[in-house]
């Protein structure tokens, strides 16, 4: 077999994974989605939907795994290819856990729905900190089909927008639980879906990152946020 046929297969494998990964991130935007439609519409039809597609984002991530590593194992990648595989095993970790807190939020919904504590707290933050999130992620996988640093630095700063979202829900819902103590009860459950939004928005930060390290060849994970942005714009 030639050189010039082994480097196109493996081009074709590494663009196989990568088309993996983006139809998986499409499913983890879409049970985002859903789970913000049962939350805002209190509809526990749509977050059983929520919790029963989970198991498929599990499948999905075990098997571009492997394909992940059995490429490594027959290829044997260097440099940037070597970092685009490595890249992609942790992208799909952090898209399982992003699909993990849509599962969450949907089992609150249900739950509030269960103890009879529905519309009793305004939500519109959570809704706000929802779409950001959604449209967080969307564009991170944007940026990792397109691998365009410029982006990925604006994703990054722009998961600071959740974080504020968060914090301000937070206050709020100590508000209103010390002045109705009957508010206590779904106060919580709303705390944890805002932390489960919060958390979603870190996961396409984290995408994001990966995309510069891909490119770059820098870890950016821990390091300040000028720095990071001088590294994806050089």
């Amino acid at each position: 077999m030639s050189d010039k046929h082994l480097s196109s297969q493996f081009d074709a494998d590494l663009n196989q994974v990568s088309s993996r990964v983006l139809e998986m991130g499409g499913l983890v935007e879409s049970q985002i989605i859903k789970a913000m439609q049962a939350l805002n519409h209190f509809d526990a039809e749509v977050a059983d939907q929520v919790i029963t597609d989970e198991a498929r984002l599990n499948s999905m991530e075990v098997e571009i795994d492997e394909a992940c590593s059995h490429i490594i194992a027959r290829r044997q990648p260097a440099a940037r290819d070597l970092r685009l595989l490595m890249a992609i095993s942790k992208t799909i970790t952090n898209l399982e856990r992003a699909g993990d807190e849509a599962e969450k939020i949907a089992k609150r919904v249900k739950r509030i729905m269960e103890e009879g504590n529905a519309r009793t707290v305004n939500i519109a933050e959570i809704r706000l900190a929802g779409d950001m999130a959604t449209s967080i992620l969307r564009r991170a996988l944007d940026a990792f089909a397109r691998l365009d640093t410029v982006a990925a630095a604006q994703i990054v700063r722009d998961d600071k927008a959740i974080d504020e979202a968060f914090r301000a829900f937070v206050r709020k819902l100590v508000t209103y639980m010390m002045e109705d103590a009957r508010t206590i009860s779904v106060g919580l459950d709303l705390l944890f879906v805002a932390k489960a939004i919060e958390r979603i928005g870190d996961h396409a930060k984290n995408i994001a990152e990966f995309i510069i390290y891909i490119v770059k060849g820098t870890d950016v994970r821990h390091v300040p946020r000028d720095q990071l942005e001088r590294e994806a714009l050089s």
